[in-house]
């Protein structure tokens, strides 16, 4: 068989339904074979974009996204998508054509070491030499890619090596890897004592990230939870596993967090953290990190563990199997309950005097806020939205309310703008018959609005929400606040007709300018067939708030002026 036809029989066996990617000169045979396979494959008008919609796919569905490109720049355009992947532990499989084998190291036409200049960036890499490894390399990238701490595994393969003819047998023994063990169960006698220490601890949190709606835990968290009313805030990345509904969540916490979830991480005398990694858009400054709290770090990936802040009491473990250990060894154990009365009095007490606040609209004027409250109404809370990276993903991180996983798909670690329109379309992909929408900027729009074209050409009905200020808006609040005032490179300038633009692409364009016309165009936009984007322009230079300073520590979280001028009876 020829090693293009087996790759693709492996990606069957592997689950593979549907691939995003480009072809080129180095990966045609592939792509001959492509013509055969048994999955769709999804054109995209980038490579970028193809790797953001593999990884959409893959954080919307829990399967591994799969993305193809060429090589030279074909590949190298793929790096971006490759170090998002890495930052937020996406399980994705990037297969990359190479020049011929004896031209690698020639420098020829559209060569690129694309393993050097990924290695950083991935989890793990497949050069191929032979053809007779591809079969095997897919299989193990893909083993490799799922388990563990999940993230991007990158297999390169040399064009003349892809026509080869080779033996192909489909493989029916799961993948073992030598040196790679993954700790999943948990150390038993470290859950014993972290029991304990919850049982001992009279101001606990539940500190949760990402990882738990990598594992799939959401259901084992809100057990948890449920033990002993224990208050759970998420990370950015880990919205969703607990519902934003429940009165035991205090809502997201970091540098645009609630204020009642950071108060309590300053002031808790104990923090378990799930599946989350203490980054310093969580901490603030480090050495003033919840200075009275025991820690409990629970991951599967044990460089995580006291990389930032010293864990008191580590336990490496996939937290899906690790929590229902904790929760049974817990509630073994004799408690008082009524130990956290007082801290639960105090934590009602902040969220009773610091909301998030934003002042409403004058004059038709559309709040951001009250755009991102507005799509929750008419989604019913029950949408797959996928963001950009800026003041909108905060705003709709705040504001939203997710009560399920895997519906907040945004780009966490790398903060890449670009990513929503791809990411949603791989998650629509992946996810047909589920509301899809796209949360974004016009600053990050820009960067990947070709993909409007894969939208309608593919046939991919995602619903775009453009929420229009005019501004790269939180670099523009960062020189308001921090710069004083002197914007350089900011304003956005003469941005495109974006109506206009929707429908060069083939796709539908709408725009709302007032607020009492707002919700009326967003049910419109959700009930018209097809591609939509929708400008909604909004407040010019509203900010992000609360917000905590970077370099500073959560107690000098700064809030909405509007908020303190109530407080003190006066005005903003």
């Amino acid at each position: 068989m020829r090693a293009a036809d087996a790759l693709m029989k492996s990606l069957k066996a592997e689950g593979v339904k549907n691939v995003f990617g480009i072809p080129g000169g180095a990966n045609l045979p592939m792509y001959d074979a492509v013509v055969d396979a048994e999955f769709r494959h999804v054109q995209t008008r980038h490579e970028q974009a193809a790797g953001h919609a593999a990884e959409g796919y893959a954080k919307a569905s829990g399967e591994v996204g799969v993305a193809f490109a060429t090589s030279g720049p074909g590949a190298t355009n793929l790096i971006t998508a490759i170090a998002d992947a890495m930052l937020d532990s996406v399980p994705t499989v990037f297969i990359t054509g190479q020049v011929k084998t004896h031209l690698i190291g020639t420098d020829g036409f559209q060569e690129a070491d694309i393993l050097g200049a990924t290695l950083p960036f991935v989890k793990h890499s497949f050069q191929v030499t032979d053809a007779r490894q591809i079969p095997e390399y897919v299989h193990e990238a893909f083993h490799i890619a799922a388990t563990g701490r999940p993230g991007p595994v990158l297999i390169d393969v040399p064009s003349d090596l892809f026509s080869a003819e080779i033996d192909y047998q489909p493989r029916t023994q799961p993948v073992e890897l030598a040196g790679y063990k993954p700790s999943t169960e948990g150390n038993i006698k470290q859950i014993r004592i972290a029991a304990k220490a919850l049982a001992n601890a009279r101001r606990p949190i539940l500190y949760t990230g990402g990882g738990v709606v990598l594992a799939n835990a959401s259901e084992e968290l809100r057990e948890l939870a449920a033990s002993d009313k224990f208050p759970v805030t998420s990370t950015l990345m880990g919205l969703g596993a607990f519902p934003a509904s429940s009165d035991q969540f205090l809502g997201m916490l970091g540098m645009h967090g609630t204020f009642t979830a950071n108060a309590a991480m300053d002031n808790a005398d104990l923090i378990v953290a799930i599946g989350a990694r203490f980054d310093d858009r969580i901490t603030g400054k480090l050495d003033e990190f919840a200075p009275n709290a025991k820690i409990i770090h629970i991951d599967i990936d044990p460089a995580e563990i006291s990389k930032n802040i010293g864990a008191h009491i580590p336990i490496v473990g996939d937290v899906k199997q690790v929590l229902p250990k904790l929760t049974r060894e817990y509630r073994a154990l004799q408690t008082d309950s009524a130990r956290t009365e007082n801290w639960w009095t105090q934590i009602r007490s902040w969220q009773e005097n610091h909301p998030l606040f934003y002042e409403p609209g004058k004059d038709g004027e559309i709040k951001p806020q009250f755009m991102i409250e507005t799509l929750h109404r008419v989604t019913g809370g029950e949408a797959i939205v996928a963001s950009d990276v800026g003041q909108h993903q905060m705003w709709t991180a705040q504001y939203y309310g997710f009560e399920e996983p895997r519906r907040w798909l945004n780009s966490g670690g790398l903060g890449t703008m670009g990513f929503g329109l791809p990411a949603a379309l791989g998650a629509k992909v992946a996810m047909p018959d589920e509301l899809v929408t796209c949360v974004s900027g016009d600053g990050s729009l820009i960067m990947n609005i070709q993909e409007l074209a894969t939208a309608v050409t593919e046939n991919i009905p995602v619903k775009v929400f453009l929420m229009n200020n005019g501004y790269m808006g939180m670099v523009r609040q960062w020189q308001e606040l921090f710069w004083d005032h002197r914007y350089s490179s900011v304003d956005n300038g003469t941005s495109p007709d974006w109506v206009k633009l929707a429908e060069a692409f083939g796709a539908t364009g709408l725009r709302v300018e007032e607020s009492a016309d707002l919700e009326e165009t967003m049910t419109k936009a959700i009930q018209t067939d097809g591609p939509v984007l929708v400008d909604v322009r909004v407040t010019q230079e509203e900010n992000v708030y609360p917000m905590i300073a970077p370099g500073s520590a959560a107690r000098d979280m700064v809030e909405a002026p509007g908020l303190v001028a109530s407080r003190q009876g006066g005005e903003a």
